[in-house]
């Protein structure tokens, strides 16, 4: 059985769009002389759909494009399409299903079983979980249909199965000789090589092949890496498609027997590179499906805008990319040399607008309110930043263009921020990035292209918000690699303080970050958007209490 892996990346309730998709692989699979054709998880609709699956329109409309996708399917091919079904029954009124198609008939339904409710995932809002899993009969050969999360039972990640029912082991004990994952699996950093791991440790176990097919592209926060693959019942990876790119392999069912030789997973950088396609792929895909064409970037000379200018060069081309540079009195000569370099370097275009003017007019305008010296100065500091939000907007009005904030991860876990001013922004695309990986990204790209892009002396200065004079991130932060090593421990790995003091950090820096993090939640839930890049990022997945007065102890 020769079975074609379509890895695409389908937009969110653009029915036309992802049906035009749809039809033009199934013509390559059948130019292939392919059996069957498989698609990602709720493909038709796009993936996440979230509260559109609330509307019962949105429902007709995929019905509407179901059957007029069967309509178009003439030849023998069979086509393994995801689509939210209507649950007739008792129940959430739809299922995350999977269409068998052939000629201009559906042949069987299968539904999800697991629905995810950690992180990212609130599939129990909206969908009903299969009660009866049954496999399907493909061509003389039983077949398994499973749905993202159904192989997610032994997640290597745990100490113990999340879920109390494994469909493959279901599926296995009725006489599967195939499994066929139609999947849209978001990526985190390591995300990839886990989910391999998971998928050859499913089919050893189980000792059956597997076919899996994700989604690619971005859509809002996440970023789907695609990296569909097959998978013997060895346990070897048979063939992998592109990471964060649309792609289409065909495979011999009957012919698993070779091992991939090349592992793209051993790469000493594999960590930077998998952020810098993952990034790119994000931004893109959120820039043109939201409608815009082009981006803003408030370019300051320090890393943070600097990474961001370059990423959003590699997304969207120079042209598209405007930056501006704001200066103030406290901005020193050197970020003005390093913000041209950096324009110069990317090809972008770099316009000057000084804040000092209105800087002026408005401490003028505030004097008699300004009379506590220490509220005063921070005062000062936040009119600077809005400021320069305000012109970044302004701008973004009268060009229709995107901007981009430029804040990263552990900025934001503490509060290092300026509401309505450097927080301003549709798009957040280093939000999920700590100080100490944007450094490490920015020297990759500039190894990467084997020149210098971002200039050298961005990377080695020590960090400032220049809002002040002779002001430091140290003077009011921990060193960042001692702040990153608290800010993953106490948000990605959920560990308490006691345990995170044992990690090479002393008591007191460890409860002044976890302090901070607490205290900043308010901010952070007017931040924009930001792409979820690494295992728990701030926004959708991120559910804590602002108002609230825990605080842990030692």
């Amino acid at each position: 059985m020769k079975i074609a892996l379509a890895q695409i990346n389908p937009i969110v309730g653009d029915f036309q769009y992802n049906l035009n998709k749809i039809l033009k692989n199934i013509t390559l699979a059948e130019e292939s002389t392919a059996d069957v054709i498989v698609f990602p998880e709720l493909v038709l609709c796009g993936y996440p759909p979230k509260d559109l699956l609330l509307k019962k329109q949105f429902i007709d409309d995929s019905y509407k494009y179901l059957n007029i996708l069967k309509d178009k399917i003439k030849s023998p091919i069979i086509a393994v399409i995801g689509f939210p079904e209507e649950n007739k029954n008792e129940g959430k009124p739809i299922f995350d299903s999977l269409a068998v198609i052939q000629n201009g008939k559906i042949l069987y339904t299968r539904q999800k079983a697991l629905l995810p409710t950690y992180d990212v995932f609130d599939e129990d809002r909206y969908f009903e979980s299969s009660k009866k899993i049954q496999p399907v009969n493909l061509l003389g050969k039983t077949i398994g249909l499973s749905v993202c999360e159904d192989i997610w039972h032994d997640d290597l990640s745990l100490t113990k199965p999340r879920y109390h029912r494994d469909p493959i082991l279901e599926l296995k004990e009725q006489g599967i000789e195939l499994l066929i994952n139609s999947s849209s699996s978001p990526y985190f950093i390591g995300k990839p090589l886990l989910r391999e791991e998971v998928l050859k440790n499913c089919a050893k176990k189980h000792n059956i092949p597997i076919i899996y097919v994700n989604q690619v592209g971005g859509n809002d926060e996440l970023v789907f890496d695609g990296n569909s693959c097959v998978i013997n019942k060895k346990g070897d990876v048979c063939l992998r498609l592109k990471a964060f790119e649309e792609d289409f392999k065909v495979v011999d069912s009957n012919n698993l027997s070779s091992p991939l030789l090349i592992n793209n997973h051993d790469s000493v950088e594999l960590c930077e590179e998998e952020l810098f396609q993952a990034i790119v792929c994000g931004l893109r895909d959120y820039v043109l499906k939201c409608g815009f064409n082009k981006v803003i970037i408030g370019l300051s000379g320090g890393i943070d805008s600097a990474l961001v200018a370059t990423l959003a060069k590699y997304a969207l081309g120079s042209e598209n990319v405007s930056c501006i540079f704001m200066p103030s009195r406290y901005t020193s000569q050197i970020s003005a040399v390093d913000a041209k370099e950096l324009a110069n370097n990317i090809g972008v275009t770099l316009q000057t607008i000084s804040i000092e003017e209105p800087f002026k007019g408005l401490l003028n305008l505030l004097s008699s309110f300004l009379n506590d010296g220490a509220t005063a100065t921070t005062t000062e500091e936040n009119i600077q930043s809005r400021l320069r939000g305000l012109i970044l907007m302004a701008l973004s009005n009268q060009k229709n263009a995107l901007v981009l904030s430029t804040g990263n991860k552990s900025e934001l876990a503490t509060g290092y921020c300026t509401l309505y001013g450097d927080m301003c922004g549709g798009l957040a695309i280093i939000s999920d990035l700590p100080k100490t990986v944007v450094y490490r990204l920015a020297k990759y790209i500039n190894k990467k292209e084997d020149k210098i892009i971002i200039p050298e002396n961005i990377i080695t200065k020590a960090p400032t918000a220049e809002l002040k004079p002779d002001q430091k991130d140290q003077d009011t932060l921990p060193p960042y690699e001692k702040l990153d090593l608290v800010l993953n421990k106490y948000v990605e790995e959920h560990l308490p303080l006691k345990e995170i003091i044992k990690n090479e950090v002393t008591k007191e820096i460890a409860e002044q970050v976890c302090t901070m993090i607490d205290k900043s939640e308010y901010k952070r839930e007017q931040a924009a958007p930001g792409l979820k890049l690494t295992s728990r990022s701030f926004g959708y997945g991120w559910r804590m209490p602002i108002a609230k007065r825990y605080k842990e102890t030692i």
